[in-house]
């Protein structure tokens, strides 16, 4: 029964160890630059926000200012922002309405491009705007926070719950979020 036990604990390591290892390696074109960026170089600091988004999802423009306003409490604290889009290609024609974007919204992040939705499927998102935190772990990178960024995309005056926030908040404080997983509402991530 002890080898048993040891045995899956072994296991459930390597599992931890290589998944940490696979979201540090993977890699996507960052349609601000141009330039394929990797994903461990990318987070610099004490974390990244992960975003995945479209500009055909209603839902997405609806959390706009929320997403400014998170990226600039947060940016100067150590944690960096970016966007992903898992429905365009890394054609000239896809990336131009997305650097297009960047520039009139005011984000000023990266706009990354999931070609074949590697990334969707590697996080397993279903959802636009669905967030993952991600930090410096022992073995790569961990999702500490994943799921919503709040409770009402339609209403931010009727925001009762920031999720988000509260989760950065939180792992700036060295702690887990007390939430580490909450629902994500928008529209659904076409996966093909």
């Amino acid at each position: 029964m002890k080898k048993l036990i040891l045995s899956f604990i072994l296991l459930f390591g390597i599992w931890l160890g290589s998944n940490a290892q696979g979201y540090n390696q993977l890699t996507a074109t960052d349609a601000v630059t141009g330039k394929v960026q990797e994903l461990g170089a990318m987070v610099k600091g004490k974390g990244m926000v992960l975003i995945f988004h479209s500009l055909n999802c209603p839902f997405a423009k609806m959390y706009e200012e929320r997403i400014k306003y998170l990226r600039s409490t947060f940016q100067s604290q150590g944690i960096s922002f970016a966007l992903i889009n898992p429905e365009v290609t890394t054609s000239e024609a896809d990336q131009l309405p997305l650097r297009t974007y960047i520039d009139q919204s005011g984000l000023n992040m990266s706009y990354l491009i999931d070609a074949g939705q590697v990334w969707t499927k590697k996080f397993e998102a279903t959802k636009i705007p669905e967030v993952m935190v991600l930090v410096p772990g022992p073995n790569g990178l961990e999702i500490k926070y994943r799921g919503a960024i709040d409770n009402n995309p339609q209403a931010e005056s009727a925001v009762s719950e920031r999720h988000l926030e509260r989760a950065l908040n939180q792992i700036l404080k060295g702690e887990n979020p007390m939430a580490a997983q909450v629902r994500p509402v928008g529209c659904n991530i076409r996966t093909y």
